[in-house]
């Protein structure tokens, strides 16, 4: 199955097949496993091996945080079949017109990166929670205006608390 990944604005091309995957052209074998009760798999990724937490950000699965070696990122995964009908009917996923990011999981909140008022582009490290003794940067999907921000440093937020809420502007051309 060939998946495309999205992170931090440049999109990968992933297949998997049985105990290998090739990214961008690279084969590798790979294992994963979940750990039982967490939300952390256990992946064998060539020679190396990765404990990566993951957590899906939407309903239909294709958004999602990952985390590993004290880093969080957020990707978006599209498989070959629906990348296929969007490119038949013409019709694109399309960032939200603003959005509110919310915590991914509880967690403390370490610091706040940004204003209200400040303009982001795409990857902009907007909050840093601290979950299960990783820090986790939250940072932004797409342009915009920082237009609220829900949370300060030292206070402690539950899975789906608001962070700060963004206003999208469109990219420049």
């Amino acid at each position: 199955m060939k998946y495309y990944v999205t992170l931090r604005s440049r999109t990968h091309i992933i297949d998997v097949e049985g105990g290998a995957v090739t990214v961008d052209g690279e084969r590798l074998e790979a294992h994963w496993a979940q750990i039982p009760g967490t939300p952390l798999i256990h992946l064998l990724l060539g020679k190396e091996s990765w404990t990566v937490a993951c957590q899906p950000l939407d309903a239909a699965g294709r958004r999602w945080a990952l985390g590993a070696v004290g880093e969080r990122v957020e990707l978006d995964v599209q498989d070959d079949r629906s990348k296929q009908i969007e490119a038949l009917t013409g019709q694109s996923r399309r960032p939200p017109a603003s959005g509110v990011i919310r915590a991914p999981m509880p967690g403390l909140v370490v610091r706040v990166e940004v204003t209200i008022g400040q303009a982001v582009e795409t990857g902009t490290g907007l909050v840093v929670v601290e979950a299960m003794k990783m820090e986790n940067e939250l940072r932004a999907p797409q342009r915009g205006v920082v237009q609220q921000i829900h949370v300060s440093a030292g206070e402690r937020v539950e899975k789906g608390t608001p962070l700060v809420t963004l206003l999208s502007q469109p990219s420049e051309p």
